[in-house]
């Protein structure tokens, strides 16, 4: 059992866990709580770490995997240390990063595909990670300047999606929208200007992109320009535009409304 906040393992999680540049150096991300440790795969799960006053409390799904890995017991004093909520549930995981290829995220003959540039709300990516599951978005492309993917804020918005995402990173933007015009993924950026339409009037059965922009400053005027159309969510009130998240939700249930009544034809 670990006892001491000085162990070196110990001292190796809380790094992980705070600092982004160290993450993508390692290759590894923390994920913490039951119900995540429940939705991991066990091939990427790398070390397990049990608060041991909340060992007797976890569910009969909980141990049961963990018979299936190895952990390591730290005392409850040692686990608060190490955690990053505020009511720990007594199991924390170091995980391997899988990322995907631009080219296997692109390849599906029915793509539909989010392309995220600057995103910078952990909340927000992790809530458009999630809500793209449920739309049943085939694929996620973010800029490298968005906010760090593995943030242990974002990894708790997603409830799980980002283990079953197929998610990459590009460093050019154009670069990837010009990826997917060679594969016939037509792309619509989301923003306002003056040949924007209304969302609702474009065809999202076909292979699409939708491309959402930074919170407070939207899509850079180049990423607009390399979309093939550029689409606006109406507003009533005097409300100016939703945050990113709901303008993503937005978008992807409308390309999933369009596909299912079209695959009832």
């Amino acid at each position: 059992m670990i006892t001491s906040s000085s162990n070196g393992r110990i001292k190796y999680i809380m790094t992980l866990m705070q600092k982004s540049k160290f993450r993508k150096k390692e290759g590894r991300f923390i994920i913490e709580g039951t119900r995540i440790f429940e939705e991991a795969p066990i091939a990427d799960i790398e070390e397990v770490y049990v608060n041991e006053a909340s060992f007797d409390s976890f569910s009969k799904e909980v141990k049961d995997k963990l018979k299936k890995v190895r952990y390591e017991l730290v005392t409850e004093s040692v686990f608060k240390k190490i955690s990053d909520t505020v009511t720990p549930q007594g199991i924390l995981c170091v995980m391997k990063i899988n990322s995907s290829d631009i080219s296997n995220l692109i390849k599906d003959d029915k793509a539909l595909v989010i392309i995220l540039e600057n995103i910078q709300d952990p909340g927000n990516l992790g809530t458009i990670v999630r809500t793209s599951e449920g739309a049943g978005v085939t694929g996620i492309i973010m800029s490298e300047d968005c906010v760090d993917l593995y943030n242990p804020k974002v990894i708790r918005s997603t409830m799980g999606s980002i283990f079953r995402q197929k998610i990459c990173f590009v460093s050019d933007v154009k670069e990837a929208l010009a990826e997917c015009k060679k594969k016939d993924i037509h792309s619509y950026a989301c923003a306002l200007d003056k040949k924007a339409k209304e969302y609702t009037e474009f065809d999202f059965i076909k292979k699409s992109a939708i491309v959402i922009g930074n919170e407070g400053n939207g899509l850079k005027d180049e990423t607009i320009k390399a979309c093939d159309d550029t689409c606006f969510i109406p507003m009533c009130g005097e409300v100016e535009s939703l945050n990113a998240s709901m303008a993503a939700g937005i978008m992807m249930y409308e390309a999933l409304r369009q596909r299912k009544i079209s695959a009832k034809k």
